[in-house]
């Protein structure tokens, strides 16, 4: 089958659900399994790209993806897709892959073997282990991921390793450990069937995570009554859908939450009961201020709220104040179901910590928690952010299974289960992304400790934000080295000094975790082209490489290296030599030693094999009398949740009072760090589209996704275009105090930002925004704010149509 054949293969699978719909198109889903009929051969994978988790059945002939179709036996889909899901098979097949490793010598990147690019990153930590930094990805497969975490701190001895995902939901993290003592949702995607009443703060699920977003307003089309309250600083698609829109001011989160919970005080509508017997209160310390905060009582906690009046919330937020009494209303009926929604919205947000917590508060106070419909929900972006990061630990601060380096009993718990000397893991926490980066654009007297940054599955020279100072400054000092391992060419990947060609999605076996805590697995179907190689192998051949050098840290306490494997019979097999890194499933045996970090938290998991017979499972999960396993719905819920005995109800058992108590926060109402002025009059917003994926690395590459949606744009109020003088189409300046670039404007196109607000997507690579975004971050989750900052506009060119 050619391209041509595939991808109207493609095309064909999404009319078919689109216009037969749902039932009939799973009646034309084959089995999984190899054809007789076409000799096409059927398996099941994750989709690749938004942490929704949805399940395709890729079908494969002659060692080549053919068709893809929405699987119908997976909970998250139930076999549908969106446009992205239904072309994910293109996503290998652009013409300009990698498939050399690539080394600059004299300013031009130039092919070597993987043996010596494997020694040039061996000599690089070599000469100062502690100036290597290991940037990852919530697309790290979860075996990936927790290889790089063994590497760098079960090996180097360092906690110099950040993800991505620092950059989408380190706010969701920790405001989940701040309220619950515990990272990840207690609640599932089957809310989506039960809830009366969605609020999104801040998100745009019809275009972000649309499938989820089917699973609710599909409901309005048998009858049922679905309210969906959208809350934005621009209307969106899921604006169409809303009964209410409540535009706010940037910032305006944090004192439309604070004015609804006043509301539930004032007029006795909280959930007396549950807040008794399962809360607690909390604040910030006013010195040093701590992730944990400090016990207030009720009383204190009234008091604070006290001051948001609905009229005080409208003047905070620019939310009505009779939509605040609205919202409170809701919240103070108990027989209504309300689910709550967000993503980068909240958690792309200086403020995104206090956000996070707040909302978590509205429904812990109103007793809207815990049961079907009824909680809050925060989404992710990544297909493993949750599985990976999160939960493996790729982070500066965390270890696997939700452990802490700060933590003596967990770092002992770490040293044990993997065989290593007493005190091999530091308790120093290491740099988060920003800094990480910070440090790498710094020369040495400067404070740049950071000399040498391995890049795994991202993109940051476009996406950290203020790209100059974070990224391409860099790039100018001597001493400063760069290794991507990448599929495409990317703007890191020109930048890098070394590139590594790296195997994707179904190149290799693979697990994922996505949002609602469901770790789902897939096997090996096709061969990366070239000489591309699995990730995971990349950073054993490299802790191998260093072990034969004599590098302590690559071997446990028993002398062996750290990544030692045997077969079935007991005999080490070299996974470092590539050629027989498949002779043994090396995820099965990394996760199978994960499993061991993951009780500690209540994450449990089930064996591998379990993953391999399901369309992923929701942890924790955990063994029954007769040998079943058995995944949790909800935390924290009798019933539901193993760990919760019978008469409790609620028990939360990580609570950060030690009293099986959730903590109801208060934080204040605080502006944003910048805002427009006379010199930079208006917001600018940033953010994605229906088509395309994070920086288009993929889907820039198939072509109906490209041609559905070629480049980047400037979308502007109608009001505001001819004050500039700006018709659609025309070029625009878009200027910060940080840097400048040039896009289209589109008028009353998908979005609809208010006066004096500009939105642009991020995933044109031609059209670098995050040289304009602002750096600075959230001061507990340290994530950055992509959501707002002060810009300048200028027409600079006439459109065609001007």
């Amino acid at each position: 089958m050619n391209r041509r054949d595939l991808l109207r293969g493609m095309a064909m699978s999404a009319a078919s659900a689109a216009v037969l719909g749902a039932a009939e198109a799973q009646r034309n889903v084959v089995q999984l399994g190899t054809s007789p009929r076409d000799g096409v051969s059927w398996q099941k994978a994750p989709c690749r790209f938004c942490g929704t988790g949805c399940h395709v059945q890729v079908g494969v002939r002659d060692r080549r993806i053919v068709a893809i179709q929405g699987d119908p036996l997976a909970a998250v889909n139930r076999g549908h897709l969106c446009v992205k899901g239904y072309h994910v098979g293109l996503a290998p097949y652009g013409p300009d892959r990698l498939t050399r490793p690539l080394l600059r010598r004299n300013g031009e990147l130039v092919p070597i073997t993987w043996d010596q690019a494997i020694d040039v990153i061996a000599d690089r930590i070599q000469a100062n282990p502690a100036g290597f930094g290991f940037y990852g990805s919530g697309q790290w497969t979860i075996p990936e991921g927790y290889a790089a975490t063994k590497f760098v701190k079960g090996g180097l001895g360092t906690n110099n390793i950040d993800a991505n995902a620092r950059l989408c939901m380190a706010s969701a993290v920790t405001s989940f450990i701040a309220t619950y003592g515990v990272d990840e949702p207690a609640s599932c995607f089957d809310d989506f069937e039960r809830c009366d009443v969605v609020i999104c703060w801040g998100n745009n699920p019809a275009e972000m995570h649309p499938v989820l977003f089917s699973r609710f307003i599909d409901r309005r089309s048998r009858g049922e009554q679905v309210t969906l309250i959208d809350i934005g600083t621009r209307r969106t698609r899921t604006t169409g859908y809303a009964q209410h829109y409540l535009e706010m001011k940037p910032h305006g989160d944090l004192a439309i939450a604070l004015g609804i919970m006043h509301l539930l005080i004032r007029e006795g509508t909280y959930d007396r009961n549950f807040v008794e017997r399962h809360c607690a209160f909390r604040a910030l310390q006013e010195a040093n201020p701590t992730l944990q905060g400090e016990a207030i009582d009720f009383e204190t906690w009234k008091r604070r709220v006290e001051e948001y009046t609905p009229e005080r919330v409208q003047e905070l937020s620019g939310v009505p104040a009779a939509e605040i009494r609205r919202l409170a209303g809701l919240f103070g009926n108990r027989d209504l179901r309300i689910t709550s929604l967000w993503c980068m919205g909240m958690n792309q947000h200086t403020r995104g910590t206090a956000v996070n917590n707040l909302v978590h508060g509205v429904h812990l106070l109103s007793g809207h928690w815990g049961r079907e419909g009824d909680g809050p929900t925060s989404l992710t972006g990544q297909p493993s952010a949750c599985g990976t990061v999160r939960e493996v630990g790729t982070l500066c601060h965390a270890l696997p299974g939700g452990g802490a380096v700060a933590n003596p009993a967990h770092r002992a718990a770490a040293e044990r289960l993997w065989s290593l000397p007493e005190g091999r893991i530091s308790d120093q926490i290491g740099p988060h992304t920003m800094e990480m980066f910070r440090q790498f654009g710094l020369r040495p007297e400067e404070g740049g400790n950071i000399d040498t940054i391995w890049v795994q599955v991202t993109n940051p020279g476009q996406t950290i934000p203020n790209a100059s100072e974070y990224f391409d400054r860099s790039r100018t000092i001597p001493g400063k080295f760069l290794i991507v391992s990448d599929v495409y060419p990317t703007l890191t990947t020109r930048a890098a000094d070394l590139v590594l060609p790296s195997a994707m999605w179904v190149e290799k076996n693979g697990m994922f975790g996505n949002s609602e805590r469901r770790t789902q697995q897939w096997f090996k179907m096709i061969d990366p082209p070239g000489e591309a190689r699995d990730d995971c192998w990349q950073t054993i051949a490299v802790a191998r490489r260093l072990f034969d050098r004599g590098h302590p840290g690559m071997r446990d306490a028993e002398g062996r290296f750290l990544f030692h494997t045997t077969d079935e019979r007991g005999r080490e097999v070299p996974i470092w030599d590539f050629r027989r890194y498949y002779d043994v499933n090396v995820d099965e045996r990394l996760f199978e030693e994960y499993r061991g970090f993951t009780a500690t938290k209540h994450k449990n998991l089930a064996p591998y094999r379990e993953y391999v017979a399901a369309r992923g499972l929701r942890w924790p999960v955990v063994e029954k009398p007769d040998g079943t396993w058995q995944e949790t719905r909800y935390r924290f819920v009798e019933g539901e949740d193993p760990f919760v005995p019978e008469s409790a109800g609620f028990q939360f058992y990580h609570s950060t009072s030690n009293d099986d108590r959730a903590q109801i926060w208060f934080h204040p109402y605080e502006p944003p760090p910048e805002v427009p002025d006379t010199e930079y009059p208006f917001w600018l917003c940033t953010g994605r589209v229906l088509e395309h994926w994070h920086s288009g690395t993929m889907t820039m590459r198939i072509p109906p996704l490209r041609r559905a949606m070629p480049q980047a744009y400037l979308e502007l109020h109608r009001e505001d275009a001819p004050q500039l003088g700006v018709a659609n189409g025309d070029r625009v300046r878009v200027e910060s105090r940080r840097g400048a670039i040039e896009l289209v404007a589109w008028i009353d196109g998908r979005g609809q930002p208010p006066r004096g607000s500009v939105f642009v997507p991020f995933f044109d690579e031609r059209l670098r925004i995050n040289l304009v975004t602002l750096h600075e971050y959230d001061p507990f989750s340290k994530q950055p704010d992509y959501k707002k900052c002060a810009v300048r506009l200028r027409r600079v060119g006439r459109g065609a149509a001007s």
